[in-house]
Formats: structure tokens, C-alpha cells, sequence
């Protein structure tokens, strides 16, 4: 069965119809072709990305590791359609990421890749549960009368359901960050990318957050984790080390 992400992008009440994707074995879920990124410094052209290749299959849990400056957020923001490369080219499950419109890309990120920050980005002034009901709000997924159902759900599977009510400032770091990847798993993405998700956590919280990964993970969903920690990166079934803009090792 072929990879399908992007069979059609059908305007509807302002907005697009994207796809999800099933994955295929048998072809590369993300796929980074010589990708460069550049940036004018008042010193001249910065290039944070140097022909950056890269091809991660559907149900791997790859960490990016790499000292800050090297290009791995960089990458990150080239997978998710928060940056555009310079030239090269980016594919997720065969769409074209780079070429899509700003519009497009809003709505297939949505759908397709789950985003945990490190500082979480939860909005203060809503609940944790409409935290969690908002993406499907925005890419108009689900029945609206079953948002606030699989939001709870999600809230119940990071253990956070009797906090459903209360505002994220409510909350300890460990508890924002686990309603951080309830968000991001909201409109049940095929990718989670995870940028520095344990950097503000003690080693405890950072433990049992990457064992909700790691069941994510063995239920078939593909994760990239932009990690400092060694001891987290030596526990994935991939590591990808990033220096000065290229992949000098990548172990799995």
C-alpha cells in the first residue's frame, strides 16, 4: 500500500481538506534531500543547514543530538514546516513540504506532526482541556461534541484528568509539559517531534516522560527527539548527531 499524506487539498469554508498518512514499510516516512539554510548576518551568509541529508521510516524513535548551534532545531524546523530550506528539499510520506503555501502548510502540520516545545506554549488564559480541544478546533477534526471527550482521554492517558479545569500556571513544569504532548497528540498525528522536551524537567519527570514516548512509539507512531541529554539519546533506537549545520554520525 502506498504512503498517502496529501491525496487532495480541497478549499472548504476558507480552509483545506488534508489527509492523514498510513504508513508504508516500504519508502521513507521523512526524507530531507540536500537541504541548505541561510541566514544574512551583518558578518555575511550564516548557513545553519549545509546539504543536510536525512530518511527516517515510519515507527522509529530517533533522537537529534547535537551542541546548541549545530542545526538541529534548524532540521527540526524544516520537518515541521516552521522554516523553509534555502534550497534542497523536504518530504513527509512523498508530499513536498517545502512547496506547500503558508495556508497549506498550517493545515497539514495540524493533522500531521504533533509539536512538543520545551517551554510548553500552553495559552495561560485557557483551561488545560480547551489547551487540548483547540487544535481540533483549528484543523476541524472530530465531531465538535467529541472534542472535549478525546481531549479528556488524552488528559486521562498522561494522567492529568483531574486537572482537566484547572489553568496551565496551575500546574508543575512535569504536569505542563505532559499536557504539552496531550496537545500535540490531539489530532492523532502520525509524527511527534519533541524539541528539548526534558530540559526543564527534573530526572525523574524527564524519566517518565520519555517512557510515554517510548509506549508511543511501540503503538506504531514515529518520534524525533531533539535532546541534550546523552543518557536519554543512548535509550532510542537512533541517535543522529548534528554538528556545524551536517549529520556526522547517525547510529541505530
Amino acid at each position: 500500500m502506498k504512503v498517502q499524506w496529501l491525496k487532495n487539498l480541497l478549499k472548504r469554508n476558507n480552509g483545506f481538506v488534508v489527509e492523514r498518512a498510513a504508513c508504508d514499510d516500504g519508502a521513507p516516512l521523512i526524507e530531507l534531500k540536500n537541504v541548505v539554510k541561510s541566514f544574512e548576518v551583518e558578518a555575511g551568509t550564516f548557513f545553519a543547514l549545509r546539504g543536510l541529508d536525512l530518511s527516517v521510516r515510519c515507527g522509529e524513535f530517533v533522537a537529534v543530538v547535537g551542541k546548541s548551534g549545530s542545526g538541529k532545531s534548524t532540521m527540526i524546523n524544516m520537518i515541521t514546516g516552521i522554516d523553509r530550506p534555502t534550497s534542497g528539499e523536504v518530504f513527509i510520506g512523498g508530499v513536498a513540504v517545502h512547496e506547500l503555501t503558508e495556508n497549506q502548510l498550517a493545515m497539514w502540520r495540524g493533522r500531521n506532526i504533533g509539536v512538543v516545545f520545551q517551554f510548553f506554549q500552553l495559552l495561560p488564559t485557557l483551561s488545560v482541556l480547551d489547551n487540548i480541544v483547540l487544535p481540533m478546533d483549528f484543523c476541524n477534526c472530530y465531531e465538535s461534541e467529541e472534542r472535549p471527550r478525546r481531549a479528556m482521554e488524552l488528559l486521562e492517558m498522561v494522567g492529568l484528568a483531574d486537572q482537566a479545569n484547572k489553568l496551565p500556571t496551575a500546574l508543575s513544569g512535569g504536569q505542563q509539559q505532559r499536557a504539552a504532548i496531550a496537545r500535540a497528540l490531539a489530532n492523532d498525528p502520525p509524527i511527534l517531534v519533541a524539541d528539548e522536551p526534558t530540559g526543564n524537567l527534573d530526572s525523574a519527570t524527564a524519566d517518565a516522560v520519555f517512557t510515554l514516548f517510548e509506549k508511543m512509539v511501540a503503538e506504531g507512531r514515529t518520534i524525533l527527539m531533539v535532546t541534550h541529554d546523552n543518557d536519554l539519546a543512548r535509550r532510542v533506537q537512533r541517535a543522529v548527531h548534528v554538528s556545524d549545520g551536517r549529520i556526522v554520525s547517525d547510529h541505530g
